[in-house]
């Protein structure tokens, strides 16, 4: 019995790979793409750190999960596009399905690229919680 509650508390008080204890885990620094524009897009929780990328030609989302970095093909997009960002875009890969929905806001004071000042991420895998993590950023565009 000690040797079980010892375990537990071990368990308990191991870090966690991911962002806040989530399964989304924080990216290494992400160059611009040859092509087109990126929104590169941070946690806005306890910790601050970039929680996933996605680039608007070819259509695809990096995410860290479960300590595994991985690109989602877009598989749809809704809402007004700003620099090839749709407004809510899905992305799938297997089991996972992420969406993400932020808002593009284009301003006098950034050249190639615009303001995300709201964003939210959604992971859904089968037999498992649903995530929804809250993010803002950047869009930066290829010159």
């Amino acid at each position: 019995m000690k040797f079980a509650f010892l375990l537990l508390a071990a368990q308990v008080a191991a870090p966690s790979s991911g962002i806040d204890g989530l399964p989304i885990g924080a990216l290494p620094q992400q160059a611009l793409p040859a092509r087109g524009c990126a929104a590169y897009l941070f946690s806005t929780g306890t910790t601050r750190t970039l929680a996933a990328m996605a680039t608007a030609d070819p259509g695809t989302l990096r995410l860290s999960v479960d300590g595994k970095m991985i690109d989602l093909p877009r598989t749809g997009a809704t809402g007004n596009a700003q620099l090839g960002l749709n407004a809510e875009s899905v992305y799938r890969l297997g089991d996972i399905v992420a969406t993400v929905q932020m808002t593009v806001e284009l301003r006098q004071n950034l050249t190639a690229g615009a303001a995300v000042p709201v964003a939210t991420l959604r992971l859904d895998r089968d037999g498992r919680d649903t995530v929804v993590v809250p993010l803002a950023g950047l869009v930066g565009c290829a010159g």
